[in-house]
């Protein structure tokens, strides 16, 4: 009996061994390390509380993911793993203070050992004192979230040594801006529209885009309303939208990206006004908007910044990343700074590879060079390292204008990749 239990202690600890090992390898492939190498880590700097913030959090990781379980990176021979850091900035919270954005990105350098700073912040204001941070600590960062300022490029060509560690994979507020025009100039051609409101959001990106769009407007015959400017997390739109009503806007134009945009569209659907809601509004950009606002987003028209925030046929990458991120995250690419995310983890590999080495200096002369197909057309950037942005995907980063149909987001811009026309509001008709 002696013996047989002694025999049944020995089948247990040996039961108990393979378990280990088999439960090692059945954690998931995508989250399994099977590389050697010290890991190579990504401090992502994000407001996890906002759109902007977990859309990239979770792309960021997808990708971190896919690499990881095809081997890692190839660093000079050597196969080393990603790893992922993240902060919570909090940058789109109202009041906080961008002192409290750059903590965090100080965090990832010197507690979190990050190598290099993908994501955030994405406040404009915090993104560039972050470019700063960076510079000082001689990390390369590569903002794809929220930061929209043209002060990006401007502060490279101003000073190309102190920030050349930084790199922009997203649109800006400038190449926005172009992209809208385009679209007001057909509501021109096609419907006759002459009148506009503007209604922005209280941050420098939102102020600067509503002026610029409020002067070309202008200058191209357009009757602007005088541009009405909302502070971060106003709850009341009405007075607004009365004066657009009295003024006889036939769109309004909307820059927000914070997430009490929504009860705009809510009082314009309320109110019938008979106008076309159009622009960056944060709210309308999610899969769960048409549900979330009962059906009121419907016509809503969303500018995405990048093509691949929600689904499209843009390049053969686009569609693989979109069933992928649904795979993962059982929902669709949630909108902006989405598929900028995920792509930037790519272009920093595909950086370090030809490199040859993680060397900041190496790194940054190899992204200079970058010129592969994406997530959202060819990746490229200019002499300020900003992606460069086309409306055909060969030749550049490419934008997506999403409007709400039957509950669906269908892209309606630009030509090369729209799936479906524009429609009015049945009582704008």
């Amino acid at each position: 009996m002696k013996r047989r239990s002694l025999l049944n202690k020995y089948l247990v600890a040996l039961l108990g061994v393979i378990m280990v090992f088999v439960l090692a390898g059945c954690g998931g492939g995508a989250k399994t390390d099977t590389s050697g190498g010290n890991p190579i880590v990504i401090g992502a700097p994000l407001p996890t509380g906002f759109l902007y913030g977990w859309d990239a959090e979770r792309a960021m990781t997808l990708a971190v993911e896919e690499i990881n379980a095809k081997g890692g990176v190839n660093v000079g021979g050597e196969k080393r793993p990603l790893k992922l850091e993240v902060v919570d900035t909090r940058d789109l919270e109202p009041s906080v203070p961008v002192s409290d954005a750059l903590l965090g990105v100080e965090k990832l350098i010197l507690e979190k050992k990050a190598d290099f700073i993908v994501g955030g912040p994405a406040r404009s204001e915090a993104a560039l004192a972050a470019m700063d941070l960076v510079s000082n600590h001689k990390k390369v960062f590569i903002a794809t979230t929220g930061f929209l300022s043209p002060k990006f490029e401007e502060q490279l060509g101003k000073n190309y040594e102190k920030y050349k560690t930084s790199f922009r994979i997203t649109g800006t507020s400038k190449t926005m801006v172009g992209e809208m025009l385009a679209t007001f100039a057909y509501l021109q051609q096609q419907h006759g529209f002459k009148k506009a409101a503007v209604m922005v959001q209280d941050v420098a990106h939102a102020r600067a885009g509503g002026e610029i769009m409020a002067k070309q407007l202008k200058a191209k015959g357009w009757d602007v309303m005088d541009m009405q400017i909302y502070p971060t997390g106003t709850g009341d739109y009405s007075s607004g939208l009365l004066k657009a009503k009295e003024f006889g806007a036939q769109v309004i134009f909307i820059w927000m990206d914070m997430p009490e945009s929504s009860i705009l569209l809510k009082q314009y659907k309320d109110m019938q006004l008979p106008a076309l809601p159009y622009g960056f509004i944060e709210a309308a950009e999610q899969p769960g908007f048409f549900d979330a606002t009962q059906g009121k987003g419907e016509y809503t028209m969303v500018h995405l910044v990048n093509a691949g925030n929600a689904p499209a046929e843009v390049t053969p990458l686009t569609m693989q990343f979109v069933d992928a991120y649904k795979k993962r995250w059982n929902i669709e690419p949630e909108g902006y700074g989405t598929s900028s995310s995920y792509q930037a983890v790519y272009t920093l590999v595909d950086a370090i590879q030809r490199a040859g080495t993680t060397d900041t200096e190496a790194v940054i002369k190899a992204m200079e060079q970058t010129d592969l197909e994406g997530v959202y057309g060819k990746i490229k950037f200019n002499k300020q390292h900003q992606v460069i942005a086309s409306m055909d995907p060969a030749e550049g980063a490419v934008p997506q204008v999403i409007q709400w149909q039957k509950g669906k987001r269908v892209t309606v811009f630009p030509d090369k990749i729209a799936t479906s026309a524009l429609q009015l509001p049945p009582w704008m008709k």
